[in-house]
């Protein structure tokens, strides 16, 4: 599952953006400023990032000189300007395509299979306590032996492994699980899929070291991510 790092200040778009982007597959994570954006490239990995230049706190340009200083990975700039001056700045940043205001979806979607075909970029491999995820081919691994996960346990184990820092709350992986299902997914069913997913990828499911337990708040990913 590739990973899209969204930068953009306007909730409607990026309410809108989150769901199409979701439907196409892809693992999104959202930052409304500049400063949000900034915090979030400390220690998440990205496939392509999708940038909007005009930020109550700065600007996408920013941005995306941080990103081509720590990482290779493409950016796409959302303006609502298609002056040639806010083009050609972003372009000379290292900004590797631009779309305009209001976009057509398809076109976005073309765009950004573009960019990461031209960055060829390919499915990454996360490894921790034994387990590999290898994520191209959707394929997980327990100490060399394959683990067999449903469609729900793979995206709940996505979820941690594309936020390794982060403490998810039980809110935010109802969301994400009541996206990927397409139905209701309540706070004991969350809890159903936890348990599961543990007894799959833990050496003790009772005493977890992949997924923790943050008690009052959330989960988190283990250490010794990589």
């Amino acid at each position: 599952m590739k990973r899209i790092f969204l930068v953009e200040d306007d909730k409607t778009i990026a309410k809108n953006l989150i769901l199409l982007l979701r439907s196409e597959g892809f693992s999104i994570t959202h930052a409304f400023t500049q400063a949000e954006a900034l915090a979030a490239l400390d220690g998440n990995k990205f496939d392509l990032a999708l940038i909007d230049i005009s930020l109550p706190d700065g600007n996408g340009f920013t941005v995306c000189t941080e990103i081509k200083e720590t990482r290779d990975i493409p950016v796409i700039f959302l303006t609502a300007s298609g002056d040639e001056a806010s083009v050609v700045t972003g372009l000379n940043l290292g900004g590797d395509d631009y779309i305009t205001k209001p976009f057509r979806p398809r076109e976005l979607i073309a765009r950004i299979g573009a960019a990461l075909r031209k960055s060829g970029r390919q499915g990454t491999v996360f490894k921790i306590q034994g387990l590999r995820v290898d994520t191209s081919g959707g394929i997980v691994t327990k100490n060399d032996r394959e683990v067999f996960l449903s469609a729900l346990e793979y995206r709940l184990l996505l979820v941690f492994i594309n936020n390794p820092k982060i403490i998810i709350t039980r809110s935010r992986l109802l969301d994400e699980l009541w996206d990927a299902a397409g139905e209701f997914v309540n706070d004991n069913t969350l809890t159903v899929y936890i348990k599961r997913l543990r007894e799959k990828i833990e050496d003790d499911p009772a005493s977890p070291r992949i997924i923790l337990t943050v008690r009052g708040t959330g989960y988190r990913l283990g250490d010794g991510y990589v």
